[in-house]
């Protein structure tokens, strides 16, 4: 990872502290997944089941070699990782954080210059691509789990699919694209590994 793009993950999560055991670095196949859960989600969430989702959501994709960060999150930062970077005053499930692209701004005006978007970052060589961050939320995943009647295990993996397809360059904004993004959603989803 480059310096810069470590100095990004530092400026979108300033002060946080990885204490759970199992938060590193997974490798299953070709890609690489960084896994970092805030400290009082580590019981809820399995390391190595992400590392199983992503990188199966990672392999479905056309590049050969691919890396992404995975952040379990609370409320709190995603509302306001939410706020600063598209200018929506309110929590969400999950944020994809591309180096490659930037989604749309919501916000009153353009986007304020602090968020760091127009800056370019360095990545590694081609030997791999690095495709950014997708930060989930554990409360809101459960509240939604709850609604929707399903396990926060199969609320999570779908969260998870959403935000690394945002990654790859998924959109849903207009209704073209939001049903072939569901689409390769249901389809990768419909394999993913079963937690353990």
């Amino acid at each position: 990872m480059s310096t810069k793009v470590a100095a990004r993950r530092l400026a979108i999560l300033p002060g946080v502290q990885w204490t759970c055991p199992e938060t590193g670095i997974g490798r299953e196949g070709i890609s690489r997944v960084s896994i970092q859960i805030f400290e009082q989600f580590c019981e809820q969430v399995s390391h190595r089941w992400l590392v199983g989702v992503a990188t199966h959501v990672l392999a479905n994709a056309a590049s050969p070699t691919m890396v992404a960060s995975i952040v379990i999150a609370d409320d709190e930062t995603l509302g306001e990782l939410n706020a600063r970077h598209r200018g929506v005053d309110d929590t969400t499930d999950v944020l994809a954080f591309s180096y490659t692209h930037q989604g749309e701004y919501y916000g009153d005006g353009g986007r304020p210059a602090d968020t760091g978007e127009n800056e370019k970052f360095v990545t590694p060589p081609a030997d791999s691509l690095d495709l950014g961050e997708v930060i989930i939320s554990y409360p809101q995943a459960e509240r939604q789990a709850a609604e929707s009647g399903h396990s926060v295990a199969e609320e999570l993996a779908t969260l998870l699919a959403h935000g690394i397809l945002h990654l790859l360059g998924y959109d849903h904004t207009e209704p073209d694209d939001e049903a072939v993004m569901k689409a390769e959603e249901a389809r990768v989803l419909s394999q993913v590994p079963q937690h353990d």
